[in-house]
């Protein structure tokens, strides 16, 4: 690996090798890379199956929706990864398998002046629903080829398991008519799939966003209604879930698709929703927020 990052970034030395983050459930490594010239993100995954869930959710199944989500991810940043203004993500610089191990090498968006926070004033959450519009935007009626065909990680068919320890009987129930409705959209766009803030990062003037193991075809409404989730408890998800969708709406500017997408947003959330109900019952989103979104679509199936 050494090599091959010294030769893309023409350099002659590695300075530094430090350790960002552990990939989820023990799968790997997110490491900053310094030569005496740049930095690169490399992403190391073992794809011998991991052993560290948190919640516990740890089977063949789920080895292999992880497994698919790092070759999904690669797809993306090697055919699809356009430069979108206002829409910003890591360029790609080098993708390969040594054994048991995947590797992806991607351009450090700390040389481009972006930085994590940890939390948002309204002007952040402006340039995080402004990176979600204008990339929704972009990829509008793409077909998300070598991608997941059906976009973010708590899609139904892909969480069997959680689905089954679903105690809500009526929302058990729903739960397949709720997926048939947001599929059957007839606007669909590439969704991030896991589009939470702590998956952005932000310079003065825009936002950035990194981690698309998630990404495939949808409708943006679930983007946005996972992000507000991220950052708001169920007191401003109420208090502001007007303003916010107003400006996605402003700033994707297509009222077709709006009034389609905007009649969706509460089946959007009613089916993150549903996936919390079987993954992490106690879960602090499980909220009245959530409970209200989840009679609204009841009442209209």
């Amino acid at each position: 690996m050494k090599e091959i990052i010294l030769e893309l970034t023409d350099s002659k030395e590695i300075i530094e090798i430090k350790a960002i983050q552990e990939l989820w459930s023990g799968y790997g490594v997110l490491n900053r890379v310094t030569t005496e010239k740049t930095s690169v993100i490399e992403k190391l995954i073992n794809i011998e199956r991991g052993k560290n869930h948190p919640r516990g959710w740890d089977t063949d199944f789920s080895h292999q929706r992880k497994a698919k989500s790092y070759e999904v991810e690669m797809n993306f940043y090697k055919n699809f990864n356009n430069e979108i203004p206002f829409a910003y993500s890591p360029r790609f610089l080098a993708a390969g398998k040594r054994g048991h191990q995947q590797y992806l090498i991607l351009e450090d968006l700390k040389t481009k002046c972006f930085s994590p926070k940890a939390s948002v004033n309204d002007e952040e959450i402006k340039l995080c629903l402004k990176w979600l519009a204008k990339f929704h935007a972009h990829y509008l009626g793409t077909s998300p080829t070598g991608l997941w065909e059906i976009g973010t990680y708590w899609h139904l068919d892909t969480r069997p398991d959680e689905f089954k320890a679903i105690e809500d009987i009526e929302l058990k129930k729903a739960a397949p008519l709720i997926d048939k409705k947001l599929n059957a959209a007839k606007f669909k766009t590439f969704v991030h799939g896991d589009a939470k803030l702590a998956n952005f990062l932000f310079s003065d003037t825009e936002a950035a966003a990194v981690d698309f193991q998630y990404i495939g075809g949808g409708v943006g409404v679930k983007d946005l209604a996972y992000f507000l989730s991220s950052i708001y408890r169920e007191d401003d998800l109420e208090k502001y879930e007007a303003k916010w969708l107003d400006y996605y709406f402003g700033e994707l500017n297509n009222l077709e698709v709006e009034k389609e997408w905007r009649g969706l947003y509460p089946y959007a959330w009613c089916d993150f929703y549903r996936f919390l109900k079987g993954w992490s019952p106690g879960h602090p989103k499980l909220n009245s927020y959530s409970e209200k979104m989840k009679d609204k679509v009841l009442k209209c199936l």
